[in-house]
C-alpha cells in the first residue's frame, strides 16, 4: 500500500526571549535523555492529532494548554498556545501538587503575551 506520509497539524515552536534564549529547550536539555524523548513523543503526538483533550492536553486558562506527561517517577508539563497551525511551547515544568501552579501559569501567559506584541 502507498501510504502518504501525514505531516502535522500544528508546528512546533520554542519561545524565543529578546536575548534569544528558548527557556523550554533549555529546561528539556537539563532532563535526563529518557524524560526529554518522552517529552518530545508527547509534542509531536499533540502537533498531529490536535485538537485533542485529555488525558494528553489539558486547556488550563484563555489561550494556555497544557502537554502532560507521565515520566516513570514524576509528571511532566509543557504550557503551550496555538495560533493558526503554531504551537508555541512556552513553559516546561516538573509537576509537584495535584493543580499546575498559578505562577507557572502566570509564567507562560507572560511570554505568549511578550510573544504576540512581537508578531502582530
Amino acid at each position: 500500500m502507498n501510504k502518504l506520509k501525514q505531516r502535522p497539524k500544528l508546528n512546533a515552536n520554542f519561545y524565543m526571549t529578546d536575548k534569544g534564549n528558548e527557556p523550554v529547550r533549555t529546561w528539556l536539555l537539563k532532563l535526563p535523555k529518557q524524560d526529554r524523548q518522552q517529552i518530545g513523543e508527547d509534542i509531536a503526538y499533540v502537533q498531529y492529532k490536535w485538537p485533542i483533550g485529555k488525558p494528553q492536553v489539558d486547556h488550563l486558562s484563555g489561550p494556555l494548554w497544557e502537554v502532560r506527561t507521565t515520566l516513570k517517577t514524576r509528571i511532566a508539563r509543557v504550557l503551550f498556545a496555538v495560533e493558526d497551525d503554531l504551537m508555541l511551547l512556552l513553559h516546561g515544568f516538573i509537576k509537584k501538587n495535584q493543580s499546575t501552579p498559578r505562577e507557572d501559569i502566570t509564567l507562560a501567559l507572560t511570554r505568549y503575551k511578550d510573544w504576540k506584541n512581537h508578531h502582530d
